[in-house]
């Protein structure tokens, strides 16, 4: 038995849900609005919360936003007759772990129930090993991270935690992002931190293999399955049996596929390829895409139930140009491990070097970063890697333009006056010190552009500059 509130502002519906549910033997409570429901949930937390969508003056997105924020083990399906995917995948990001789209019979909504009451005592079994991971030093996890997840960015670190709290789990795992980002690797670091870390992890790329081979890749194929069987094969979901399967670009999934992989997730079991024996199987499912899934649901080229199975816990990762200081830390990693096994004595990156790499725009994001820096190593002679040992192109393209990110610990004023600062300050260099050239290339007076030189310590009041004659 399990205790369930139910949230809806019709009396029928709320009234018929309640009798559906009790009838399953579960203690359920009904309340008219989402207030109501945030109030009784702080009373007493339940297993699972049942929310409409569309209530006033609280609605079921701001339950599940409240609710996962003061709980975040908090367990929350969401109804409406207004669905839509916008708004189911903003209640899935928001925490939910399921949408029901009315009208729907009692025997759906009870098995959908019956299923959060599960993914429930799946996340209470899992409360200890959360409370022992989010003991350990940030600083500790950050250091065993793998490489490419270096980086103590504002954006990286909030990616670290989101890591450490759904490694505690057992909660599947669509990790997005860019390409070159990095998404294997949070795959990996998932794995690493959670329970099944002394298990297979396995990663299959749904993109690089042929159409025609991939349900037997993944699913296995019995001998004589088609021509070429000549032996049983184990599929990656058999090979990752209590452990972790890593799919990389799963938007890349032809429908045939999709349709036997969402009764993977659903059921946990399957049939080989031309065999009849069921398979059992245990595995926690991570998958990546840098494709927009929720845009290839609307087109109709990825399935909305199997989109909503893998989207259970999304985490995003950001493209380098947004994680700035991370550049550098990033470089110098990648050169402490490159280093000795292309057999160079170079240790650091010369001043210049490290400006060049800042201001790029990194269009490959941290796999264009570590190929660089495999490649000056190459050239570089002597202990540092120097501006001229960076390729071409990156010595000539043009400064980044990337905005700064406010995290709370600047005024929009502040940020505001230091980029006004900046931009005066190139304007200064560029015009080799003339002011008046300066102010035209800025397009402000010269009596404005005095104040703010000053204002900003790039001359000294007074100063006549090179405009003295």
């Amino acid at each position: 038995m399990a205790r369930i509130l139910v949230a809806d502002d019709h009396d029928a519906l709320r009234e018929g849900m309640t009798l559906s549910l009790s009838r399953l033997g579960h203690e359920v409570q009904a309340v008219k609005g989402g207030a109501e429901a945030i109030a009784a949930y702080h009373k007493r937390p339940f297993d699972v919360v049942v929310t409409d969508l569309r209530m006033i003056p609280v609605d079921g997105i701001e339950v599940v936003r409240r609710l996962r924020a003061d709980y975040p083990d908090a367990t929350v399906l969401v109804v409406s007759a207004h669905g839509t995917i916008a708004v189911a995948v903003e209640a899935m990001r928001e925490g939910a772990i399921d949408f029901l789209e009315k009208p729907f019979s009692p025997e759906v909504l009870r098995a959908r129930v019956e299923k959060a009451v599960e993914i429930a005592r799946e996340r209470r079994g899992a409360e200890a090993a959360r409370a022992r991971a989010a003991a350990l030093d940030e600083d500790l996890v950050r250091a065993h991270a793998p490489h490419g997840l270096v980086g103590s960015s504002e954006p990286m670190r909030r990616v670290l935690d989101q890591v450490r709290k759904v490694a505690a789990t057992d909660a599947t795992v669509l990790v997005l992002g860019e390409s070159g980002t990095g998404k294997e690797l949070v795959a990996r670091a998932v794995h690493d931190q959670g329970a099944r870390r002394a298990k297979p992890f396995v990663s299959v790329s749904c993109a690089a293999i042929p159409e025609g081979l991939l349900e037997s890749e993944l699913f296995g194929h019995e001998k004589g399955a088609f021509t070429g069987a000549v032996r049983r094969k184990l599929g990656r979901f058999e090979l990752a049996h209590e452990g972790t399967l890593f799919l990389d670009e799963v938007g890349e999934l032809p429908p045939s596929v999709q349709v036997k992989l969402l009764r993977v997730l659903q059921e946990r079991q399957f049939e080989r390829v031309g065999g009849e024996e069921t398979i059992q199987v245990d595995v926690r499912v991570v998958s990546a895409t840098n494709r927009d899934l929720a845009a290839m649901v609307a087109e109709g080229r990825f399935r909305e139930d199997l989109f909503y199975r893998l989207n259970v816990v999304p985490i995003t990762l950001p493209p380098l140009r947004e994680r700035e200081g991370d550049v550098e830390e990033l470089a110098r990693a990648f050169l402490a491990r490159a280093a000795p096994r292309i057999g160079r004595k170079v240790s650091a990156f010369a001043p210049e070097a490290l400006a060049l790499l800042r201001r790029y725009r990194w269009p490959g994001n941290v796999r264009e970063l570590e190929n660089v820096v495999e490649q000056a190593l190459v050239f570089a002679e002597g202990e540092l890697v120097r501006a001229e040992d960076l390729p071409e192109g990156l010595r000539e393209a043009p400064p980044a333009a990337a905005l700064p990110v406010l995290t709370g610990d600047r005024s929009l004023t502040d940020v505001l006056e230091e980029l006004e600062r900046q931009l005066i300050l190139a304007a200064y260099e560029r015009a080799r010190g003339v002011k008046a050239e300066t102010a035209r290339l800025l397009g402000i007076k010269p009596s404005a552009l005095y104040y703010k030189l000053e204002k900003y310590g790039i001359v000294k009041p007074g100063e006549p500059g090179e405009d003295a004659s």
